[in-house]
């Protein structure tokens, strides 16, 4: 039986561009990560403190924006290929949109990666959070726009692609991986709104002295109002595969179509007028739009409660067709020497605690004790940093074999890989928790204050950075042995049938839902009138209260500016 890559070579050849593009932002983002493990802990400095501001924005950006969302793309083009069983319609517009993505990718690193070269008068030391008032260089907003236009246009080349296989199919149901893409996409395009006219609107005409102000909490809501659903286009990815992809790798079929479907639909209409819990301590905005926030925050927690219930359903089902027994047994049964099983099923496992550790940071009167801690890392690395990396490094040894035509270089070698950084996760993420409860800060190169000491509940402050030092360096080795892995499968001689790539059929099929779950205009329009409501008042004030453009200088990064000159903008900003 013909792989992917005899089905459909030029397709293939576009998702190993967008696989390749990801895997070398991981590359370089891990070793960001691990220089910042090393220096805040004090283990192994060899960057100016300086300097780890824009290792720490590197570290961000090409790990949180950069190796997901290429990814993302890449997977997104292999499923709406192979569940419609059809090649893109144009090509050409394939790749347009990986050209235009690529090259705003280049030019936000450009832009961060000059910060490390003195004589290169250009920095984006902004953090990956790049709201006002701290100010790039404009080659790394320029970039983000077009980032964010090229993932537009691929979702566009994914409605087209829907569009052409529905004139063909009138009266069948949205094939269930096209469906994950749409719904997606159809939050992505609702949510990069307020980034998109942040940059365009506000930040770029800053940067290049257009106009002379700015109103930082207006770009701050404006990111958090694309912050948070961003979290959301990074874990569909994710479920898609936990969805799709482990039931089959587990020996069973998925539990049920219908509910996946109403998984996503949840998450496109809550997933975006929730932001403002990214906000709980910005003076600004009304304690009572916060308020709403935070319920309309918790209700997420269903969508998360139905995967879990429903990935684990499927698993324990194909556990019971390889022989699994009992009531707990059957994880015995399982495919734990799988590297692709095995990774995507620890990923799943913590994903669960990050949902824990998020409803602190949803909380609203929880949330004052951790905020800016170490606490908050900690939760996004489970989240993103597992969830979200850890299965898309474990797919991949299941996905590239079909896009090569080779097979994977080392199964033991993805097993440790997939298992280590299990490990250095669970070292790194329960010592940030920790760290954060007792209020070590989070970004900054030196969390000490003078004359004063953290002291830790349990165990102390020395023992939390070895951890974290640990755990980095546990992270870092993992993402080698994940590349050297991968580019060694890549010189492997091509085989016949490298993977077994199809996909069984749920046991509860989308035949037995309502139709209704696959009106995606009707899911659009509510979940427009959800953002206008949640959205229209707070922005209102905001703009009310300082104006569209504020009256705040900024805090360029990438002068040349004397101390003296930045110190009056700091001055003018806190005044």
């Amino acid at each position: 039986m013909a792989t992917f890559v005899d089905r459909y070579p030029d397709e293939a050849a576009v998702v190993k561009a967008c696989l390749t593009v990801s895997f070398t932002a991981l590359a370089i983002g891990a070793f960001f990560g691990l220089v910042q493990a090393l220096h805040r802990t004090d283990y192994f400095r060899f960057i100016s403190s300086v300097d780890y501001y824009t290792v720490l924005t590197g570290h961000g950006v090409l790990l949180a924006l950069v190796f997901t969302i290429f990814f993302l793309v890449g997977l997104f083009t292999w499923a709406v290929v192979q569940s419609l069983e059809r090649p893109m319609p144009d090509i050409r517009l394939t790749w347009a949109w990986f050209g235009l993505t690529t090259t705003g990718a280049v030019f936000a690193a450009v832009a961060i990666l000059a910060g490390l070269i003195p004589s290169i008068d250009m920095s984006a030391d902004v953090l990956y959070t790049f709201y006002a008032p701290l100010q790039a260089h404009p080659l790394f907003y320029i970039g983000l726009a077009m980032f964010i236009v090229g993932t537009w246009l691929a979702g566009a080349d994914w409605f087209l692609a829907y569009r052409d296989w529905r004139g063909d199919n009138p009266d069948e149901r949205i094939p269930l991986q096209t469906f994950m893409v749409l719904t997606t996409m159809l939050m992505w395009y609702l949510s990069t709104l307020g980034v998109a006219v942040s940059v365009v609107v506000f930040l770029i005409p800053w940067s290049f002295g257009l106009v002379e102000t700015v109103n930082p909490l207006l770009t701050r809501t404006l990111f958090w109002y694309f912050g948070h659903p961003v979290v959301y286009f990074w874990l569909m990815p994710a479920y898609l595969m936990w969805y799709t992809v482990l039931p089959k790798l587990a020996g069973g079929r998925l539990f049920s179509d219908p509910l996946a479907r109403v998984v996503f639909v949840l998450f496109l209409l809550l997933s975006t007028p929730v932001g403002i819990h990214h906000q709980y301590l910005d003076p600004g905005i009304a304690e009572g739009f916060k308020f709403i926030a935070m319920t309309n925050t918790m209700f997420l927690l269903l969508p998360s409660l139905l995967t879990a219930f429903t990935v684990v359903a499927s698993v324990e089902h194909g556990a019971r067709q390889r022989g699994g027994k009992g009531y707990i047994k059957w994880l015995g049964a399982l495919p734990w020497r799988d590297p692709a099983f095995t990774g995507m099923a620890l990923a799943g496992a913590m994903f669960a605690a990050g949902g824990f550790s998020g409803m602190i940071n949803a909380g609203m009167n929880i949330n004052y004790l951790i905020h800016n801690t170490l606490w908050v890392p900690g939760h996004f690395h489970l989240t993103v940093g597992t969830a979200v990396a850890l299965t898309m490094m474990a797919g991949s040894y299941w996905l590239v074999p079909q896009l090569t035509g080779k097979r994977l270089y080392s199964r033991p070698i993805g097993l440790l890989q997939v298992v280590m950084w299990f490990v250095g996760m669970v070292f790194m993420s329960n010592a940030m928790h920790r760290a954060g409860l007792v209020g070590i800060p989070r970004r900054t190169a030196e969390p000490q204050y003078q004359s004063f000491d953290f002291n830790a509940v349990i165990g102390t402050v020395g023992e939390l950075q070895a951890q974290i030092a640990l755990g980095g360096t546990l992270l870092f080795l993992s993402v080698v042995l994940f590349v050297f892995n991968i580019l060694l499968s890549a010189i492997e001689d091509p085989i016949e049938n490298p993977v077994d790539d199809s996909l069984p059929a749920p046991l509860s099929g989308a035949s037995g839902s309502p139709r209704v779950l696959d009106d995606l205009r009707l899911w659009t329009a509510i979940a427009v009138v959800l953002v206008i409501l949640a959205y229209t008042l707070p922005l209102a004030s905001i703009v009310g209260d300082a104006g569209w453009f504020g009256n705040v200088p900024g805090v360029p990064v990438w002068v040349s500016a004397n101390v003296e000159a930045l110190g009056d903008l700091l001055r003018e900003v806190v005044a």
